[in-house]
């Protein structure tokens, strides 16, 4: 089995299995939107990944009626999203870390306030 990333399909192959023109794929790459390996002799390549952009691409425009500029959009800001997804993982795990130790250095020191005292006085 190949790996989700490694690209193995023609155009031909990804264009019958999705369903679409072959020059459908042209024009989503002419407008960014993928970005298929190339072989030494210039010919498509393409991976799972790139499959699975392609069928969100295609389920943005059949369904939902999206066109290729805001497909651009949503995919841009998707890459974000999942870019900030892992940075917040990963600050979450340094932090779980840094909760864990007995000692945490006065650089990497976080102070978090939760509770707050209400202190009330009555006129009298």
């Amino acid at each position: 089995m190949h790996g989700y990333d490694e690209p193995v399909y023609l155009i031909s192959v990804v264009a019958k299995v999705l369903n679409i023109h072959p020059q459908t794929l042209r024009q989503y790459e002419r407008e960014g939107l993928i970005e298929p390996s190339r072989t030494q002799g210039r010919m498509r390549l393409y991976s799972q990944r790139d499959i699975d952009r392609i069928k969100l691409i295609l389920r943005l425009t059949r369904e939902l009626g999206v066109n290729l500029a805001g497909v651009d959009i949503i995919m841009q800001l998707k890459e974000k999203i999942d870019a900030m997804q892992k940075e917040i993982d990963s600050l979450r795990k340094e932090l779980e870390k840094a909760q864990s130790q007995t000692t945490i250095p006065s650089h990497r020191a976080m102070v978090a306030k939760s509770n707050y005292e209400i202190i009330i006085f009555e006129e009298e």
